[in-house]
């Protein structure tokens, strides 16, 4: 009896290390976008802008789709920027635009560039607006921003500050 006994418990320690219950089996991956709304100011700069670039203002709508695998890990991302700007000298050539690493009162290198290039976007009437879809961003980038929005600010950069003319930081997002 004891043998049988044995063997049961053996054979029932076999199938359920075999069957597909492995809790370390990933599901399914998803998609999510969450969506920034960031609006800029000539004061947020570092130090805040003082010249002709004093009255500008601007938003930016970023969409940050990601992919994530089984785990939760995000796998890829892509962003869309929605920039919007106005109170610029007419004519004012804008230079770059991109998000960057750095909390509030800080500046910080180039994170997330939106591959605009100088005098793709001229603002007429001191205003305009440009729209850049599909901008590839590393997956540890885009797990850094959601898990750390106030720890990023996006700018936009003119011929006459080179180093950023109009600044907003990044808060909570709306995820969908």
């Amino acid at each position: 009896m004891n043998r049988l006994s044995t063997l049961i418990i053996g054979l029932s320690v076999l199938v359920v290390g075999c069957s597909d219950n492995n809790p370390t089996t990933p599901g399914p991956g998803s998609t999510s976008t969450s969506t920034f709304t960031v609006p800029m100011s000539a004061a947020n700069e570092v130090p805040a802008i003082t010249n002709a670039d004093a009255g500008a203002t601007g938003s930016v709508t970023i969409a940050l789709t990601v992919t994530r695998d089984g785990y939760g890990t995000i796998t890829s991302a892509t962003a869309d920027f929605q920039i919007s700007v106005a109170g610029f000298p007419n004519g004012t050539t804008v230079t770059d635009a991109h998000i960057h690493n750095a909390p509030a009162g800080v500046s910080g290198g180039v994170y997330v560039a939106t591959g605009l290039t100088a005098g793709e976007l001229v603002l007429n009437n001191g205003s305009g607006s440009i729209t850049r879809n599909g901008i590839n961003v590393p997956a540890d980038k885009a797990a850094a921003i959601l898990s750390n929005p106030a720890g990023f600010y996006f700018n936009v950069h003119t011929a006459i500050n080179p180093n950023g003319a109009i600044r907003g930081q990044l808060s909570a997002p709306v995820t969908n």
